[in-house]
């Protein structure tokens, strides 16, 4: 299936992951629908390119030993050699393997959908994509997942079961209480130590509140590629003309109670757009590309978008410079 026709097609919203809802055959079964949606219209798409890797013999250090006739002397150890007194070479390890690592931000502004499903199962969605385009031929991944009250690391492995059972943690999360706030910086820092081979880092968020985080992945991206997946309900850009209406914020747990006016929501609008430019303008920075989803969107459809995109452009910087 080409992308053209794969992105033609409607997948509607993913499945509902409310946690304290699904017993263990209700969320085995949504895990598993996710997952056919995903390879259906996926299949292809991007497998074998894994952009931002360092070809050649290898990139990751490896263990010293003792020179042989031919071997590179630009590949001496001069620590080791100085210790031994004898002529040593650091070998390299090939870099053929990915590892990726999720930031998944489940933070209490994720708890809430207004359109075709709840932000939060969009979130699981969207890991759920980028673990079938990553998965493979040896590839490991791994998980940070943040709630604002506590944070999960699932270790990077490889194979399908493990991914399962990635995807299945991340969907039970439970939910953070209420007046805590997330803390996607503190999860965006936890990726820095300790240091991991070169690979992926995607950071799945609503990208609300304080832009405390950029330092830290401009950190991480002198080492590894970075993806931001944005995930936004129409309700986070712009108010309707209800008139009353009682908001409540979990995450600061304050209510209040106003009146729609064309005023507020204009103001409402404007804050919005310019809080969406502050953060691409902070990942552009990173030298992370940004793909937005919207749970009132065919999100696979965004995704697949995205993917072809991204692997079309790749395809034309890599032509042009092998024609000079």
């Amino acid at each position: 299936m080409s992308a053209r026709t794969a992105g033609a097609q409607s997948s509607g919203p993913p499945p509902s992951f409310r946690s304290g809802e699904l017993r263990d055959p209700k969320l085995s079964a949504a895990l598993r629908t996710l997952e056919l949606t995903v390879r259906r219209r996926l299949d292809g798409v991007l497998h074998g390119d894994h952009l931002g890797l360092i070809p050649g013999p290898g990139s990751e250090p490896g263990d010293a030993r003792e020179y042989q006739p031919g071997d590179d002397v630009r590949q001496m150890d001069w620590s080791v050699t100085a210790r031994t007194t004898h002529p040593h070479v650091r070998q390299s390890v090939a870099d053929r393997e990915l590892e990726t690592w999720l930031v998944v931000d489940l933070s209490s502004s994720l708890d809430f959908g207004t359109a075709g499903c709840e932000k939060r199962d969009l979130v699981v969605a969207a890991a759920a994509a980028v673990t079938h385009l990553t998965s493979g031929g040896g590839n490991r991944i791994g998980a940070i997942v943040s709630t604002g009250a506590q944070t999960t690391r699932i270790p990077a492995r490889g194979g399908r079961i493990h991914a399962q059972a990635m995807l299945r943690q991340i969907a039970t999360t439970p939910h953070a209480p209420d007046g805590v706030r997330g803390d996607l910086q503190s999860a965006v820092e936890s990726l820095r130590r300790p240091q991991r081979r070169r690979g992926l880092a995607v950071v799945i968020s609503d990208f609300l509140g304080p832009i405390d985080w950029e330092r830290s992945l401009r950190a991480i991206s002198g080492r590894h590629d970075v993806l931001g997946v944005e995930v936004l309900d129409p309700r986070d850009l712009e108010l309707p003309d209800i008139g009353d209406v009682v908001l409540h914020d979990p995450e600061s747990g304050r209510t209040r109670e106003f009146t729609t006016t064309p005023q507020l929501r204009a103001d409402f609008a404007r804050a919005a757009d310019e809080h969406r430019l502050q953060v691409e303008q902070s990942l552009r920075r990173c030298g992370a590309p940004l793909l937005s989803l919207r749970t009132d969107r065919d999100w696979i459809s965004d995704v697949v978008r995205f993917v072809s995109a991204r692997k079309h452009s790749y395809g034309t910087a890599t032509n042009q410079r092998s024609r000079r």
